[in-house]
């Protein structure tokens, strides 16, 4: 069974302990850096430095723990952990997956 797109019961305890608002303003930072994580990703595919990608999957494997986007969190950990990618389609389908889980954040803040 695939993972829920945003796990609500994380999405609600992290609202519950650190507030609606705050939240809101979390998402919205997420979703303004989120670009450059995705940007920091490909370059370092490009220019074949293993460890910087790793490092840059950890960080989109971090957010989408915090906030329960669980399938960012499983696709970006198995960038992290796994062999350094051949093919960029690997990134494709985070970057993919990243637009989903922000625009179900906004919903979620907005909504």
């Amino acid at each position: 069974m695939e993972a829920p797109l945003i796990d609500p019961s994380v999405f609600q305890e992290l609202q519950d302990t650190a507030g609606k608002d705050f939240v809101g303003d979390l998402v919205a930072t997420f979703a303004e850096e989120a670009p450059q994580l995705m940007a920091e990703l490909r370059a370092a595919l490009t220019d074949l430095e293993a460890e910087r990608f790793r490092r840059s999957a950890h960080s989109l494997k971090s957010n989408g723990l915090t906030f329960g986007a669980c399938r960012l969190a499983e696709q970006a950990r198995a960038l992290e952990l796994g062999a350094f990618p051949a093919e960029v389609q690997a990134v494709d389908a985070i970057a993919a997956e990243l637009e989903r889980a922000i625009a179900a954040l906004k919903d979620l803040t907005h909504g």
